[in-house]
């Protein structure tokens, strides 16, 4: 802090205001130069944005789909309904008859099940499942560049279950999967083998390839588990499974504890040796440890265990269900714990890729089962088989009230034909059969594919003014006015505006920065040779003037191009093909396409204005403007730097000036005290 003119009398620190407010307009300039440069760079790339969205919009028209647009129509929607995609011929189908529509395959239950869905089934199924004890396993294998020695991780045990099933899925489908006790066993081609220490053989029809994902369900004779103990004391501890049997044990510093159960059916841990030592209790059904507080108390942590460890089993069932599909055989095993519903069960089997579809119906007390596709596959064999005790004994499937599914029969221009689904595609036409008929109910059911011009003209539109709002905006840019008494604002002519002051002004500082600039110019030179340029082709139509579309009259809109849409709508029912050739061309020079040269150009044009400007995430090394402004940006800094040494210099001449009166004014007073004495 400074303070000054104590002896002089004079405002030394506005003074040095004054002076310095003079010294630094060449810096003002400066900055001013900076801020031009600024907005120029942002103005380029406001531009180039335009001009990437543009582009974007012309790879699409590069496109066939917005030259060939298709209608279709049919003579009896009742019967037979068409859609059709750009990509189909013009064409015309006569369905004389349906014999059959498809049908998905179908599985009904003999009888009432008389199971609540939301209750466990081990509660109501009594001895109609056989509950085995083990614990059922997932696990996911990314396969890398070898099948070879893919083998599933059993949680410490040696072996796979003993008599217990396995599914795997390749890929999310289902194959059939058989665990032998022979290690040499080989599989057959559309097989896969697991020996019992869980290596994994493929057959070759059924081998994955690198990069899939196989999904392996299986069961293992127990899990062991460890809980390691922390800063806190343990409150609880969830084992992920749930439908325990009683046989959990749980391990503390080398005592054993078991489970008991009293007659409320609560389970409790006790020490194997003395019943008085309660470890906590067990939700058999959940998996949840309630530990003891007792045992674990937060002001004796040196007695805290290190570890806990707790091995246990589950009850666990399986059922298959084999179906045959488009994508071939699958061949699913769904596992279910003692405490899955009926609705758990059915969400397992609608999600599984067995693809079919269970539905238990309250009012019935029925289940079925149906494919999810419609047709037959699968020739000589059944399309849905199931097994298992509970879909036999509990859900009372029989296999054989299985409902073959059947494919959609009919005759298509004097061809007796049929597909597995009742929609199907034929040359980019998507047809759907919807009632069977045959030839002496009715005339034929006609589907009529024909050139959509109405959805080819707006494509075309749509193309003019896109590029008539481009050329626009870049030939306003070009003739703006420049208003060179509006320089960029300095901070203290800011401070002394307003801020709608402000923007006025900077909007008339802003203006007229890219006015008659070489490179926009030469964009829009190159735009339009390209829009009047001739496309050597086969086609009958060699410019946009032949079809209707040109530049307006008047001169001053900048090459604006205008349709006569009664001359496009003609051309394109003249002759859609050649209309197509002139926007897309064909591969040499003189037959590019419109499209394809302007395409040319806007990304040409891009690069240029890129090299200017930069992009966002460019920095300013590495284009023309960037390195205008760290010129700028240095020769601010060696000025502010000289500033600092001329105020400095000011200061200091001011302080001796006030050291000289001070000591002036000291030899006065001291000379009027000298003459004061006589």
């Amino acid at each position: 802090m400074r303070i000054a003119g104590l002896a002089s009398g004079m405002d030394i620190d506005q003074i040095v205001k004054d002076l310095m407010r003079a010294e630094r307009m060449p810096l003002d300039k400066l900055k001013q130069k900076k801020q031009i440069l600024e907005w120029q760079r942002d103005d380029y790339r406001a531009l180039n944005t335009q001009l990437l969205s543009f582009r974007d919009k012309l790879a699409q028209l590069k496109l066939t789909t917005n030259y060939r647009a298709r209608t279709v129509s049919s003579s009896n929607d009742q019967f037979v309904t068409a859609t059709v995609s750009s990509g189909a011929a013009q064409a015309s189908y006569s369905i004389s008859k349906v014999d059959q529509l498809a049908k998905a395959a179908t599985l009904v239950n003999n009888g009432q099940i008389s199971i609540a869905p939301t209750k466990s089934l081990r509660e109501q199924v009594g001895n109609k499942v056989t509950w085995e004890t083990g614990v059922v396993e997932s696990q996911t294998i990314n396969v890398g560049d070898s099948t070879e020695g893919l083998k599933i991780d059993l949680q410490g045990n040696e072996f796979l279950k003993d008599g217990s099933e396995i599914n795997i899925k390749v890929n999310g489908r289902a194959v059939k999967a058989t665990i032998t006790e022979d290690d040499s066993q080989q599989p057959t081609e559309n097989q896969i083998l697991v020996t019992k220490d869980g290596t994994i053989k493929f057959g070759d029809n059924v081998k994955p390839t690198k990069g899939s994902v196989v999904k392996v369900d299986y069961v293992i004779d127990e899990k062991t588990k460890t809980l390691e103990i922390g800063e806190k004391p343990p409150t609880t501890w969830n084992l992920g499974k749930s439908s325990l049997t009683a046989g959990v044990t749980v391990i503390v510093d080398g005592t054993e504890y078991t489970v008991t159960t009293d007659e409320q059916g609560s389970s409790t841990l006790v020490n194997k040796n003395d019943t008085t030592d309660v470890l906590g209790h067990i939700n058999l059904d959940t998996g949840a440890i309630a530990f003891n507080s007792a045992k674990f108390k937060e002001d004796d942590e040196e007695n805290w265990p290190k570890k806990i460890e707790a091995t246990f089993t589950q009850n666990y069932a399986s059922f298959g269900i084999n179906t045959h599909t488009s994508k071939g055989e699958v061949n699913e095993t769904i596992f279910m714990t003692g405490t899955d519903t009926l609705n758990s069960v059915i969400r397992k089997v609608n999600e599984s890729s067995a693809g079919v579809t269970m539905f238990y119906d309250s009012v019935t007390d029925r289940v079925t089962l149906t494919r999810k596709e419609t047709g037959k596959f699968g020739e000589g064999k059944r399309d849905i088989e199931v097994s298992g005790d509970f879909m036999t004994n509990v859900l009372q499937f029989n296999n054989n009230d299985v409902t073959d599914g059947q494919n959609a029969k009919f005759t298509i221009n004097g061809l007796e034909t049929e597909r597995s689904s009742n929609t199907f595609d034929m040359n980019g036409v998507t047809i759907t059969l919807k009632q069977t008929f045959g030839e002496g109910d009715q005339q034929p059911t006609t589907i009529s594919v024909g050139n959509d011009t109405g959805q080819v003209l707006e494509n075309i539109k749509k193309f003019v003014e896109d590029y008539n709002e481009l050329i626009k905006e870049i030939g306003d840019k070009l003739k703006e006015e420049r208003y060179r008494d509006y320089k960029p604002l300095t901070d203290d002519e800011r401070e002394e505006l307003s801020e709608k002051q402000q923007e006025k002004w900077e909007e008339m500082a802003r203006s007229g920065l890219l006015k008659g600039d070489m490179v926009l110019s030469g964009v829009l030179s190159s735009m339009r040779m390209d829009m009047y340029s001739t496309v050597e082709t086969n086609g009958i139509f060699k410019q946009l003037a032949s079809i209707g579309i040109k530049t307006t009259a008047n001169y001053l809109e900048g090459g604006k191009l205008e349709i006569d849409e009664a001359k496009l709508k003609a051309a394109l029912e003249e002759d859609p093909e050649s209309v197509e050739n002139l926007f897309r061309g064909n591969d040499s020079e003189a037959g590019k396409g419109i499209v394809h040269r302007l395409y040319d150009t806007v990304d040409a044009s891009m690069k240029k204005l890129q090299e200017k400007a930069g992009r966002a995430t460019s920095t300013n090394q590495q284009f023309t403007l960037g390195r205008e402004l760290i010129n700028v940006d240095k020769s601010i800094d060696r000025f502010e730097e000289r500033l600092k040494m001329t105020e400095n210099r000011y200061w200091r001449q001011f302080t001796a000036m006030e050291k000289a009166i001070q000591q002036a004014n000291q030899q006065s007073m001291y000379l009027m005290q000298q003459f004061g004495g006589f």
